[in-house]
């Protein structure tokens, strides 16, 4: 009697709809998830080549140097307070454009600073100066 050898078949995982899963799973996490976008300055820009004469008393110059400092109109003022100067100097001239100046090295932390103080005193009027 010979003795024949039975191979034990070890049991198998059916792969055949893993590709489907994984694929649904896809989609489904690309469909629900949010992706945040920096929103950045909410500023309007005019159309580029206008130009128009402002009288200088309606100009008021915010310079922001490389340390942080602001100059209000010539006169030093701190970060915090500038919504109070600006919010006095709009009740007194309501057509005051604010012409902010910054050097070429102040922070980016500091410059953003004083565009929310401006904003909280409702400066809707704001001029972006070049940096020499």
């Amino acid at each position: 009697m010979a003795l024949t050898k039975r191979r034990l078949k070890g049991g198998e995982i059916p792969t055949s709809s893993m590709a489907d899963i994984a694929f649904l799973l896809l989609i489904f996490f690309l469909v629900t998830t949010t992706i945040d976008m920096d929103k950045g300055l909410g500023i309007v820009l005019p159309p580029e080549g206008d130009t128009i004469e402002i009288r200088k008393k309606n100009i008021l110059n915010c310079l922001i140097n490389s340390q942080g400092k602001v100059l209000l109109g010539g006169e030093p003022v701190e970060t915090k307070n500038i919504n109070r100067a600006i919010k006095e100097r709009l009740r007194e001239n309501e057509k005051l454009i604010i012409s902010v100046k910054s050097h070429e090295r102040t922070r980016y932390k500091d410059y953003v600073a004083v565009i929310d103080q401006l904003k909280i005193a409702n400066a809707t009027r704001i001029s972006i100066a070049e940096t020499d």
